[in-house]
This record gives C-alpha cells, sequence and structure tokens, in this order.
C-alpha cells in the first residue's frame, strides 16, 4: 500500500526526455523520471551506466543537452534560473567527502548557512551540534577532517548538507570510498533520513540497503532507464534479461 500514498503525494523532481552527451558520447538517452516527496528512489546499474551524470543533472552541475528537469516547481534547465538558490534546496553528498580540510567540522558545517546569511553564526553552531549529534559525531565537533576516518567524514559531509535543510537529498555512491567496516555507519545515517520522510535520489551499489530503504529502485544500463519498480519487483521478480544478468553478478 506504501507506494500507492507515494504516488498521491506532490512531484518533487520531475525528469522527462533528458539528454546528456559528453562530446561525441550521449551518456543519457531520454530519461524520464518523477520522485514523489518523500520517497526514496535507488538507481543502481554497470559503471558507466549515467547514474551519476543523471544525478549531477538534478542540481546542474552538469548541464541537460536536451528535455526538461523541474525541481520543487523551479525549471533548472531554463538558463535564466539562479541555480543557487535552487541547491540552496538540494543537499548533495559526493563519493569523496569534499570537507574542507583547513576547517575543523563545526566549520565546516557552518560555514553554507552563515555565509548565505541563511543563520546567524549563533543559530548556525546550534544547528550544526543537533546535526553532529544526529549522526553520531558531536565530540569531533573541533576535530579536523585530517583526524577522522573515512566512515565519520561521510556522516559530517551528510550533517553538512543537512545544515542547509534541504527538502531533497542526492547521495552520490556515499559509500564507494569507504572501509567495509564503515559501511555500515554510513548507511545508518541515511537510514534515519529515510524513517524521517526525506526525499532522496541515491546511487548505490549496496544492494541490501537499497532493498531495505528504497521505495524505488530504477535500474539503468547504456543511459536508459531499463526497468523500475518496488525492491520486491526488481530483486526478486525482474522481467529484464539485462536486469537479471546484472543482479546475477552482485547478488
Amino acid at each position: 500500500m506504501e507506494n500507492k500514498n507515494i504516488a498521491e503525494r506532490p512531484v518533487k523532481i520531475s525528469v522527462k526526455g533528458l539528454r546528456k552527451c559528453f562530446g561525441e558520447l550521449e551518456v543519457l538517452k531520454s530519461m524520464d523520471v518523477e520522485v514523489h516527496e518523500g520517497e526514496v528512489v535507488c538507481l543502481i546499474g554497470p559503471s558507466g551506466s549515467g547514474k551519476s551524470t543523471f544525478l549531477r543533472c538534478l542540481n546542474k552541475l552538469e548541464e541537460a543537452n536536451g528535455g526538461e528537469i523541474i525541481v520543487d516547481g523551479q525549471k533548472i534547465t531554463d538558463k535564466k534560473i539562479n541555480i543557487n538558490k535552487v541547491r540552496e534546496n538540494i543537499g548533495m553528498v559526493f563519493q569523496h567527502f569534499n570537507l574542507f580540510s583547513n576547517l575543523n567540522i563545526i566549520d565546516n558545517i557552518t560555514l553554507a548557512p552563515v555565509e548565505l546569511k541563511i543563520m546567524s553564526k549563533e543559530d548556525a553552531r546550534k544547528r550544526a551540534m543537533e546535526l553532529l549529534k544526529r549522526v553520531g559525531l558531536e565530540d569531533k565537533a573541533d576535530a579536523y577532517p585530517s583526524q577522522l576516518s573515512g566512515g565519520q567524514k561521510q556522516r559530517c559531509a551528510i550533517a553538512r548538507s543537512l545544515a542547509m535543510s534541504p527538502d531533497i537529498m542526492l547521495f552520490d555512491e556515499p559509500t564507494s570510498a569507504l572501509d567495509p567496516e564503515m559501511v555500515g555507519e554510513v548507511l545508518d545515517v541515511m537510514k534515519g533520513l529515510a524513517k524521517d520522510g526525506m526525499t532522496m535520489v541515491i546511487v548505490t551499489h549496496e544492494m541490501g540497503f537499497a532493498r531495505e530503504v528504497a521505495d524505488r529502485i530504477i535500474f539503468m544500463d547504456g543511459g536508459y532507464i531499463v526497468e523500475e519498480g518496488t525492491p520486491d519487483e526488481i530483486f526478486n521478480h525482474a522481467k529484464e534479461e539485462r536486469t537479471i544478468s546484472f543482479l546475477n553478478k552482485v547478488l
């Protein structure tokens, strides 16, 4: 029943006919996707299938070559859009944590809200401490990134993205640069966000996590959506040969 109620919620991200080329190479070939409020969508598929490029188009880190993308009612494929304004509402967590090594953790988290005058320094610090507590790192506020493990850095990167109070979170293989024993701590934070109803689009190769957390799985290959459905439909009843062959390799 859960998916029925998701389909009735407002659409947060609408993608129609999205194309992206790098020179001669067409990486995304006319993709159509809708993501509803509070929905967790996991993108899976082989390397080079266009998953990360698709994610990066959603906040205009990559410019689309065709089609349209509407996020929260704003057409971000419009040349005149103020993308920085839109990005305030879209948190992004990368494979590599992209923390500022010369700033301690709390300053990493408060930098954007204070610079963009969204919060006073005091409010930003208070919010940062709440977020560090949420990701289990309140004792690391004064530490520097070099003093943290990979899993801790990634949890800080998530806290930093949440500091802007985004409506939507994009995750690009957030655990792929981590040692296996640190993967769980990052996935736990993401599971907590999913429980709280955050709209999330996640590129991941953690199939167990995708199965547990996603409302919908999209299997991509060769710049196309080959198949999409609930975790049960994709993992237990995939219809497409390419999906089945990919899952046989990774499961």
